[in-house]
């Protein structure tokens, strides 16, 4: 374990101390599951952000698109009265649409994102506020058969939340199995079984004791289990496909990777445009969490998702970072805007917190990233 993992377990231990001492409910099972909600919308975005940061590259605009397709599928159907599928995939085209064009101007014309996503970020804000009317548009919470409501409103019944637990311990230990027996064919070094083992009971003690805790209340959200579903698939994308490897490459070092042969333009556009099905899905979310679409969602949610990826060890200079990383500094992320509500912290406060902890993010990762730890 590097020094890094230390110290955001160290920094969340400390975090959960404190709050739990400030508030008792902290640990209520009510709480964590509204946290496990809060990360859900955190996490997603932050996974979409990693992909960008991997390319040495940065997304300003998420906040801005996560409030544009929320607020499109929030007007499409309580305003229009569209079915809740139909307006869902056309916000998820609109969020595909602008990131590729993002992605495609960074890539072929050679702009920094930075400037091109700030763009973007006053550009979508502007449109959202177009199409709410700068207004707010109340979701039904609760509808059930309200598809975009249903996505931080409904818990899966204990037995399915159990099975689901034994298909991801199944998961788990058929992958450690393959990564293992992969390994040795290529002649590389395994761990320990003893320590592998170790690893998958921990982990399979981490989930049972989740599930006990939100079963308590009303079970695991959906919210949750689409965050699963996002993770597996950016962290089979990162470690288990070309695409991903050249991501690495490019970050690395990009005029490397160009002589190499790595597709630059084509996988800086792919990685934009994941990064927009990303921002659709926490839109969705966040609109739902929320309960209404008003102006002011999304705000300031890229400045989350960059730093729960650096906190989880991502680079900002590009080629490092890990899925499980982003979740455990989301985790953070979310933990501390979860307490500070409970104390009832002032809006002035929140913004100090956040900014503190973006900016001690960028300075560990500047420093650890000098020492290699």
């Amino acid at each position: 374990m590097k020094t890094r993992d230390f110290s955001l377990l160290i920094a969340l231990a400390l975090l959960w101390s404190f709050f739990t001492w400030q508030v008792p409910d902290f640990l209520s099972p009510r709480n964590m599951t509204m946290l496990t909600i809060e990360l859900s919308t955190t996490a997603v975005a932050a996974l979409g952000m990693l992909l960008i940061i991997l390319l040495s590259r940065i997304d300003l605009a998420v906040g801005s698109a996560i409030g544009l397709t929320g607020g499109i599928a929030a007007v499409l159907i309580f305003e229009h009265q569209w079915p809740a599928p139909l307006a869902m995939l056309v916000a998820l085209l609109v969020g595909m649409t602008i990131y590729t064009i993002m992605g495609f101007i960074v890539a072929k014309e050679r702009i920094p994102a930075f400037i091109i996503t700030l763009g973007g970020l006053l550009i979508f804000k502007g449109l959202f506020w177009m199409v709410i009317g700068s207004q707010t548009i109340p979701v039904k919470v609760g509808d059930t058969e309200n598809l975009l409501s249903m996505l931080t409103t409904y818990y899966l019944p204990l037995s399915a939340s159990i099975g689901l637990a034994v298909v991801i311990v199944a998961a788990s230990i058929g992958a450690q199995i393959h990564s293992r027996a992969k390994r040795r064919s290529y002649g590389f070094e395994v761990e320990e079984g003893e320590l592998t083992f170790a690893k998958l009971f921990l982990k399979c003690q981490v989930l049972i004791l989740a599930l006990i805790v939100l079963s308590q209340f009303r079970g695991v959200p959906l919210s949750l289990v689409i965050l699963g579903a996002v993770a597996f698939v950016i962290w089979v994308i990162t470690n288990h496909t070309r695409f991903g490897r050249y991501l690495y490459a490019i970050g690395g070092n990009e005029e490397a990777a160009v002589v190499s042969g790595v597709p630059v333009f084509l996988v800086t556009v792919g990685a934009f445009t994941i990064a927009g099905v990303t921002a659709t899905i926490t839109g969705f979310m966040q609109t739902a969490y929320s309960g209404a679409s008003t102006t002011t969602t999304g705000e300031l949610m890229e400045l989350d998702a960059i730093a729960a990826c650096v906190i989880g060890g991502a680079s900002l200079a590009g080629g490092r970072g890990t899925v499980p990383g982003v979740l455990a500094g989301a985790f953070l992320i979310a933990s501390l805007m979860n307490g500070m509500t409970l104390m009832a912290v002032s809006p002035e406060m929140k913004f100090i917190a956040r900014g503190t902890v973006l900016a001690l993010a960028v300075w560990m990762d500047v420093r650890l990233s000098r020492r290699g730890a």
